[in-house]
């Protein structure tokens, strides 16, 4: 039987989902559930099933699946305490449309097909409210998977030295700025329940664990955020850590061997399959070190959902985390543009002005590599040194005497932006090593697809991100040749909609505002423009674009279509007035970063102190 706290919680739960149902139609409702327990790993519905039931989530955490026409199964949903899953197949009697398994310990109630249909016949309330709320629904934007914050976090130490009390105090205090936070360690268990030991009980005692699953689950009723805190070592309570959580954060010393520690091999190793909690990795490093090295070699190590990297002792990191974990992490997306890409400076100035700190990075093409600038996480006058010296002169100019695959070398490009990756982070690095989580976008020409680029060298990436087909040479990965990601998304703000804890995202578009018109009835032919291109800039005849330009241009044709569909994933949205600048006029450095930069306050400082907060961390 449920105990008296569970009754609160379905009462609870019922009225947020049914709104003001009078008490009777309340009671009524009531009376036609049952209770369901789940324990983790568990199948609650698979996809194809007949529907004959739907539930309501009173505590614990679930993930569905969707398998598509090839037989690959992806993840499209988490669903937390009070959500309701599966009402649809008893409207339209269709068979399951995923699969639901259970990451940890769950409690439900269902309604039986045969109950739902007598309910609705003997309760117009509850009928027009469970329709009300299916509408909500379905008329709610499912632009990315819809992952329900964590509430449980565990909080693991996987090398020596972690001060993982502190730490979880520290996270605490930025997370009690955005809701209810409460700590838990095998002390706090023990105290409150009046037995020590307790904690540390083996998972066969079936009463121990009642107990403790129960004082979890009505800690988790009344706060927003819970903060497992788990041992050294494999203990007891760290094993119940693992099991009873949303989500783990792996706490490592990032100066110390990345070896598999005890923690992970026992408690997380043996789990399986689909009911695992995600994994991020949290690599703790000390405030003066330039940037991290040798991720990658922690990453090749563990299967886990993401990674981070914190300076413990600075507090706009940790509040990073808290924002990572309250999913209000703010994401920055630059389009591709060529020179006016150097707009995006600007841009990044008018927000770090106001108070709005980036958590996460990406962009295609020159937007890859203003990203990567923007990650690096270096004071913005050293950011902008450093890029005025790669790009204000002219990065593209070293054409090629015999085009036989690209108009430009591509040499200049390369040694330009190794050298700017060498004075921003001390030396070369791979996109997992910048403070701030980063990505970019390419096309693979061998797969005709779009591809994410944000493990491995980051030289690599952005020259592949940046690699405009006939103007640039292709890059090679894995047997395979990338080019620019233009081609397929030059504006990727679908890509950070999917990234975890992003909450809301900022997107610099580069596209040109208005159709840009030429005046000729015909187009001259080779003779007449070069004779037009040796006159003075002021007397020229003909506007065309010059044949690099023109392939820069062609290459996003089909990502500048989707610019409205990429402006509706935006939260805040910026599109510099660009018109009179080129995509290869780099002599205009400040020019345009002064371009980006106005544009930027002049759209920030319109809207209302509330719309800009949202943006920004919270107060104490």
């Amino acid at each position: 039987m449920p105990q008296l706290f569970q009754d609160e919680l379905l009462a609870r739960h019922l009225r947020a989902v049914f709104g003001d149902v009078d008490d009777a139609a309340m009671v009524l409702l009531r009376q036609h559930l049952e209770w369901v327990e789940i324990a983790a790993g568990q199948t609650l519905m698979k996809q194809g099933d007949p529907g004959n039931s739907m539930y309501l989530s009173i505590s614990g955490r679930l993930r569905a699946y969707v398998e598509d026409d090839s037989g690959v199964e992806h993840m499209v949903r988490e669903m937390a305490r009070g959500q309701i899953i599966g009402e649809m197949s008893l409207y339209t009697d269709e068979p399951r449309s995923a699969t639901v398994v259970a990451i940890r310990d769950s409690v439900l109630v269902r309604l039986a097909k045969s109950e739902f249909t007598d309910l609705l016949a003997s309760s117009a309330q509850v009928s027009i409210a469970l329709t009300r709320s299916i509408i909500q629904r379905l008329q709610s934007t499912q632009s990315r998977s819809d992952l329900a914050r964590p509430v449980t976090i565990s909080l693991l130490p996987i090398t020596a030295g972690v001060a993982t009390g502190e730490f979880s105090q520290r996270l605490a205090d930025h997370l009690g700025r955005i809701g209810r936070v409460r700590v838990i360690d095998a002390d706090c268990i023990d105290r409150e329940l009046g037995q020590p030991g307790l904690a540390q009980t083996a998972a066969g005692d079936v009463d121990a664990n009642h107990r403790i699953s129960l004082h979890l689950d009505e800690i988790e009723a009344a706060n927003d955020y819970v903060l497992l805190v788990g041992d050294n070592g494999p203990t007891g309570w760290t094993q119940r850590c693992s099991r009873s959580c949303d989500e783990v954060l792996l706490l490592a010393d990032a100066a110390q061997p990345p070896v598999l520690h005890a923690t992970e091999e026992v408690c997380l190793m043996r789990r399986g399959g689909r009911a695992e909690a995600a994994e991020t990795l949290v690599l703790l490093h000390p405030a003066e070190l330039r940037c991290p090295v040798g991720t990658q070699r922690w990453l090749d190590r563990r299967p886990v959902t993401d990674h981070i990297h914190i300076r413990p002792t600075l507090e706009r990191d940790m509040a990073r985390l808290a924002r990572f974990q309250s999913c209000t992490a703010v994401g920055l997306v630059l389009a591709g543009g060529g020179a006016r890409g150097l707009a995006h400076l600007g841009i990044y100035k008018a927000l770090q002005e106001r108070g709005i700190e980036i958590d996460f990075v990406g962009g295609t093409s020159i937007g890859s590599t203003m990203a990567a600038l923007i990650a690096g996480d270096r004071p913005y006058d050293e950011m902008l040194s450093v890029a005025r010296r790669a790009f204000s002169g002219n990065p593209t100019g070293d054409f090629n005497f015999f085009p036989l695959l690209s108009l430009i070398a591509g040499r200049r490009l390369r040694g330009i932006i190794t050298t700017a990756v060498r004075e921003l982070l001390g030396r070369e690095a791979d996109a997992e090593d910048l403070w701030k989580n980063y990505y970019c976008v390419a096309s693979n020409y061998s797969r005709a697809s779009e591809q994410l680029m944000n493990r491995g060298s980051l030289i690599k990436g952005m020259m592949a991100s940046i690699a405009i087909p006939g103007a640039l040479p292709p890059v090679l990965h894995d047997g395979e040749l990338l080019c620019d990601g233009g081609t397929f998304n030059n504006f990727p703000v679908d890509v950070m909609r999917g990234m975890r804890g992003v909450g809301r995202v900022i997107g610099v578009d580069l596209s040109f505002r208005k159709p840009r018109r030429i005046e000729h009835e015909e187009v001259p032919g080779s003779w007449a423009l070069l004779r037009d291109r040796l006159r003075p800039r002021k007397s020229r005849r003909y506007r065309f674009p010059s044949l690099v330009s023109y392939l820069m241009n062609v290459t996003i044709l089909y990502s500048t279509s989707r610019q409205r569909q990429s402006q509706k994933l935006t939260d805040l949205y910026f599109n510099p007035p660009l018109d009179r600048v080129g995509m290869l006029q780099w002599n205009k450095f400040d020019q345009i970063v002064k371009q980006g930069h106005d544009h930027g306050a002049e759209a920030l400082d319109a809207l209302t102190p509330e719309e800009l907060q949202r943006y920004k961390a919270p107060a104490r």
